[in-house]
């Protein structure tokens, strides 16, 4: 049985922006449904805990996994090293290493507005949106399209011993939503019965009913890398998007 209880989290309130991006508008007719399953976790066993299990840092410990999977998908895996983790949890979080108290998590569209300004390490994010998080076939074509989806996640104190997240019937007020916390993570796979995370240095399952009931903010990663070498999807308005972008001050 997993043991995740001395595990850290580190997502904070959601913050939205009514000029955020929104996925579904640039899903063109055109574009073909997603497929029944889709992995980029391209076989890699390391993932490494990217500090997670010493600080809250759970918004950018996801922000370096997505880097692995897209760079396995593309010209080769890279792992970012724990001092730049820690360098953009100070950057973009408000990190203090003299000061236990400033390792407080930090805020997703926070995260991302930073990087898409800026890049994470030489990374650059060129455009992120966010996802119906009730329309799992919208989840699953971000995913498939872009290599994962970044994602928040009310846990549940049931989910601290799960070896796969699901909905405890009976569980409780330790099954209530953000009873255990906030968590950040990044989704680069999925099949029909769930979606599969990278947390805490390993995949970890959770089941389609378990997002419904738990995540509670998802979002579109728009990766340079990822766009430079695949080219952007037929039937997706990529151009539109950025156009949209553009009008963002």
């Amino acid at each position: 049985m997993a043991d995740h209880t001395n595990m850290k989290l580190g997502r904070k309130s959601i913050r939205t922006d009514s000029r955020t991006l929104q996925l579904g508008k640039y899903i063109g007719a055109g574009l073909p449904a997603a497929p029944a399953a889709a992995d980029w976790t391209k076989g890699i066993q390391k993932w490494g805990m990217m500090l997670n299990d010493k600080l809250g840092d759970c918004t950018i410990a996801s922000v370096a996994h997505a880097v692995q999977v897209w760079s396995a998908n593309t010209a080769g895996e890279i792992t970012v090293p724990d001092a730049q983790v820690l360098e953009y949890f100070e950057q973009w979080d408000g990190y203090k290493p003299s000061d236990p108290s400033t390792d407080a998590g930090g805020v997703e569209l926070n995260v991302l507005t930073r990087w898409r300004k800026g890049a994470f390490d030489t990374h650059k994010l060129i455009a992120f949106a966010d996802v119906a998080i009730t329309n799992l076939e919208e989840v699953r074509q971000a995913i498939h399209l872009f290599g994962g989806v970044y994602i928040g996640v009310g846990l549940p104190i049931t989910a601290q011993t799960q070896d796969v997240w699901d909905v405890v019937k009976d569980g409780g007020a330790h099954a209530k939503a953000g009873s255990w916390g906030g968590h950040a993570v990044f989704v680069p796979k999925y099949d029909a019965h769930g979606f599969t995370c990278i947390t805490w240095g390993a995949t970890k399952t959770m089941t389609n009913a378990f997002w419904e009931k738990y995540v509670d903010e998802a979002h579109a990663l728009l990766s340079h890398d990822w766009l430079a070498r695949k080219g952007a999807p037929s039937g997706f308005k990529l151009d539109e998007l950025k156009a949209d972008l553009a009008l963002i001050h």
